[in-house]
């Protein structure tokens, strides 16, 4: 069960600032094993690397520019949050999402990104919903109903400002690999989702929750946009599965 909604992290505050420590060979390594994950996983995202596809970590260092460790802790990360996966003697793959898993993915989701709206609507400052505003109001529903990418971007934006606003790392981090499943969802289906601008309106009307402080508004709101983009993926994917061309 999860705890309830309550006020913000505890944080020690010294007596003065600690001296910030010199960047190390480790830092360095690790800062370019996040470079390498970001441009590896979203080209796994946007189907650059498409499902079943082989990577090849000399052809990954040369595509990227970054060294063997970087590349090998980005791969062993992407495994871990299945994006690829590794197979003894025969080399890593780009992973596939069986029909089976979306039920989990979604599932998943309809949790922990209600909750995060919660925790949001208590946390959340006037700088992130004026930002979450901005986004949306330089929004063209037609325009982005023309291009799904556009709408992917705003819609990625308006909920990682609500995941930085529930002041959780924890969540933030397991939602933003969520996120990208899903994303990865919208790619391969794209084609067959009908009407997506809806998604914004939807942001529009979570965002004044979201200002307005009501936990539990943002949090049903946000659990109703995810249940609609579920029901979306399921139809197009029933519609793929059904088609004489499938199989």
């Amino acid at each position: 069960m999860l705890p309830a909604v309550g006020q913000p992290q505890l944080r020690i505050v010294t007596g003065q600032e600690l001296p910030r420590p010199e960047r190390t060979l480790t830092h360095m390594n690790s800062s370019l094993s996040q470079q390498a994950y970001e441009q590896l996983r979203r080209r796994i995202v946007e189907l650059e690397f498409a499902p079943g596809a082989v990577l090849r970590e000399d052809e990954l260092r040369e595509l990227l520019g970054i060294g063997r460790t970087p590349i090998r802790e980005a791969l062993q990360r992407l495994d871990r949050e299945h994006f690829v996966s590794v197979v003894p003697r025969q080399g890593i793959f780009v992973a596939g999402i069986e029909v089976g898993e979306l039920a989990m993915l979604f599932e998943t989701r309809a949790v922990l990104e209600p909750y995060a709206a919660r925790l949001a609507a208590v946390r959340g400052s006037a700088e992130h919903w004026d930002t979450m505003e901005a986004v949306l109001a330089t929004t063209d529903p037609a325009a982005a109903a023309a291009d799904g990418n556009a709408l992917l971007a705003i819609d990625r934006h308006c909920h990682e400002l609500m995941w930085q606003a529930a002041d959780n790392r924890f969540l933030l981090d397991t939602l933003d690999m969520l996120y990208a499943q899903s994303d990865r969802l919208w790619h391969l289906y794209l084609a067959d989702v009908a009407d997506p601008a809806h998604a914004v309106g939807e942001h529009q009307a979570i965002l004044e929750a979201l200002r307005s402080g009501d936990a539990d508004a943002a949090g049903d709101l946000v659990e109703a946009h995810v249940a609609s983009f579920d029901a979306e993926v399921r139809q197009a994917v029933t519609a793929r599965l059904e088609s004489p061309l499938a199989g």
